[in-house]
C-alpha cells in the first residue's frame, strides 16, 4: 500500500484545485468535499445531489464505521456545490461516472484523477486519503485540538491521529534536520 501525505502548503492546495477545475468540475468538487469535510473517498462517492442541495450540512452514515456524521458545509465549498448541482436530479450521484446511467466513479478512477493532477503540479505521495489528511493537518495547525480530530476520524488515540495527519513526521523531519555531530 502506498503511503500518502497531506498537502501542507495552502498555495499548493489552491493550485491543485485549479488544475482539477481546468480538467473537470466534478473532479474539483470531489477533491473539495474531501478537503473541507474529512470524509473518506468511499463516503464521498456515495453522495447524492439531495444530500448537498439547499442545506448547510451533509448528513451521512459512514460506510466503514456505520456511524452517522453531520458535516457543516463551509462557504468555500457551498458556493461551488450550489453551482455544480444546479439542474441535477436529487437522486443523481454527485460524483457521477460518464459510464452507465447513474453510477458514481470508482475508487480506482478517483485515485487516478487525483494522482494525475498531482503529478502535473509536482506533488508526490498523493492518493485518495490525501484529501482527508490535508483536512486534518490544516484543522490541527489552526486549532491544535487533537482530541477533536481523533473524534472526527474515529481514531483510538491522539498518537494515531497525529501520525495520520503527518504532524509526527514533521517533528521527526525537524529533529533529524537539526542533528549535528560535528
Amino acid at each position: 500500500m502506498k503511503f500518502v501525505q497531506p498537502i501542507r502548503d495552502k498555495e499548493k492546495v489552491r493550485e491543485y484545485i485549479e488544475r482539477l477545475q481546468e480538467k473537470n468540475e466534478r473532479d474539483a468538487i470531489m477533491f473539495m468535499i474531501g478537503l473541507y469535510s474529512g470524509l473518506r473517498i468511499s463516503d464521498i462517492l456515495q453522495l447524492r445531489v439531495r444530500q448537498v442541495k439547499n442545506t448547510d450540512y451533509i448528513v451521512i452514515r459512514e460506510q466503514k464505521t456505520q456511524k452517522t456524521k453531520r458535516i457543516y458545509i463551509v462557504a468555500e465549498l457551498k458556493r461551488p456545490l450550489e453551482r455544480f448541482v444546479k439542474g441535477k436530479a436529487d437522486n443523481e450521484f454527485l460524483i457521477k461516472s460518464r459510464e452507465g446511467k447513474n453510477k458514481p466513479i470508482t475508487r480506482v478512477r478517483a485515485y487516478e484523477i487525483l494522482r494525475d493532477a498531482a503529478h502535473e503540479i509536482g506533488l508526490k505521495e498523493v492518493g485518495t486519503h490525501t484529501m482527508r489528511k490535508t483536512f486534518g493537518y490544516h484543522i490541527y495547525q489552526k486549532t491544535k485540538d487533537v482530541a477533536m480530530l481523533q473524534d472526527i476520524f474515529n481514531h483510538s488515540s491522539p498518537y494515531i491521529t497525529l501520525k495520520y495527519i503527518g504532524v509526527n513526521q514533521d517533528a521527526i523531519d525537524r529533529a533529524m534536520k537539526g542533528l549535528r555531530f560535528f
